[in-house]
């Protein structure tokens, strides 16, 4: 078997599904696992809907663009009315809308995983009623079935053990299979989630229980470029890669592939294609076991929206080892994602993902212990096999905070 992931972009309207449908026609579409994403921006659009409904406590005006943006897209799909598609897009709204009524929780993570799952769930369902309008009869599965996780609602933690058993005892890999990319459910069956841009790691998590021939991720790009092009011109493209590059530069943010997705599959070494669906036959980018990196080029990341907080003894004392412990319990408590340190004797210096927006609280925990400084919105930029060409012009025009260099790898904390 093989696992195909396409993500958000490839099927955000019905030229995206076609689409899909041409890549399967181009690739084979027999011993397939299709992993689909949400389509185009509808995990953005249900994240209003959680806002509203959180603050309003009813069903909020904001579903109704989700409902329009999927109808449209049904609409110049199937001509027929009469079609399942249409009574089944309309069950899984209904089962939404079920819960924002009868839902007696206010914590955000919760009821955050109950609505935004309802994305994929619809993507899936509209591509694979698709395919078997065009005679290539899919098997849709419900991820959640699937997938078990504790119940760390939108962070989950895959437990392995049953998820081998479900994906193992209910997909019949002879078949072309579609389900959901980044949903799960905990023990009680409650929908959780793997962290945003999670599909990919759901695609590997499939691959690896499945013993998969390989994991293919469709993207619009036409595979692991050496920088992001919204931030960085002369984009190249790294035609191989390894296993343990490919994790570094996703540790440091490189958006092709999730931070997760890559380690189950070194376990088996299960090899990984990032191909651009917009050109199926491209060469694209190999990741497995093997040399570094091909061609050997300094490779620039960049995470926006970052936090450098200064911290230092209230007494002047040495920064030691159990200021620095208490220091990450804390960002561990806070669900503060570390990206970088620099410490001296006196002062402990980190910048930090606030992704789910507890810094005030944090700040406050620490001010309680230490002297803190603090700075929002800068951006930490990453240049792996760097050379002084490449830091002189990330380093240019930029007000830079702090500097780390290591043998392979450079950072820089700057103001945007």
């Amino acid at each position: 078997m093989k696992v195909y992931k396409f993500g958000g972009a490839s099927v955000k309207d019905a030229e995206g599904v076609k689409n899909l449908i041409k890549v399967l026609n181009e690739t084979g579409s027999e011993n397939k696992l299709i992993v689909v994403s949400a389509m185009g921006k509808t995990t953005n659009a249900l994240e209003i809907v959680v806002k509203d409904y959180l603050k309003y406590s009813n069903i909020p005006e904001s579903l109704e663009e989700v409902k329009d943006y999927h109808q449209a897209i049904i609409e110049e799909l199937f001509e027929s009315r009469d079609l399942p598609v249409y009574s089944k897009i309309q069950n899984l709204f209904t089962e939404l809308e079920n819960f924002l009524e009868h839902n007696k929780s206010n914590q955000y993570d919760f009821v955050y995983d109950q609505i935004v799952c309802y994305g994929e769930l619809i993507s899936t369902t509209i591509v694979s009623e698709y395919l078997n309008s065009k005679d290539l009869d899919s098997n849709w599965l419900d991820a959640r079935d699937l997938i078990k996780t504790d119940s760390t609602y939108r962070d989950a933690q895959v437990n392995w053990t049953k998820t081998i058993d479900f994906i193992q005892d209910n997909i019949n890999p002879g078949k072309l299979n579609i389900t959901q990319g980044f949903i799960a459910s905990d023990p009680n069956n409650f929908t959780t989630t793997l962290g945003r841009e999670g599909s990919d790691y759901s695609a590997a998590i499939f691959a690896y229980c499945m013993n998969a021939e390989s994991l293919t991720i469709w993207k619009d790009v036409p595979g692991v470029l050496n920088a992001d092009p919204r931030y960085f011109s002369n984009a190249e493209l790294l035609n191989k890669i390894s296993y343990e590059e490919a994790i570094e530069l996703a540790f440091y943010g490189a958006s092709v592939i999730h931070p997760k997705t890559l380690q189950p599959l070194q376990r088996k070494e299960i090899p990984l294609y990032v191909r651009s669906f917009l050109n199926p036959k491209g060469e694209g980018t190999a990741v497995s076991k093997g040399k570094t990196i091909f061609p050997e080029i300094p490779c620039f990341i960049v995470k926006k929206d970052q936090v450098l907080i200064s911290l230092s003894s209230l007494d002047f004392s040495f920064m030691v080892e159990e200021n620095i412990s208490e220091i990450f319990k804390l960002f561990h408590h806070y669900q503060m994602k570390v990206d970088l340190i620099q410490n001296s004797a006196i002062s402990f210096r980190v910048c930090v993902d606030n992704k789910f927006n507890q810094l005030e609280k944090l700040i406050q925990h620490l001010k309680a212990r230490f002297k803190v400084d603090y700075k929002t919105g800068v951006s930490l930029y990453t240049i792996r096999h760097f050379n002084e060409q490449a830091i002189n012009s990330l380093e240019k025009d930029k007000n830079v905070l702090l500097k780390q260099l290591t043998q392979n790898t450079v950072q820089l904390v700057a103001e945007n």
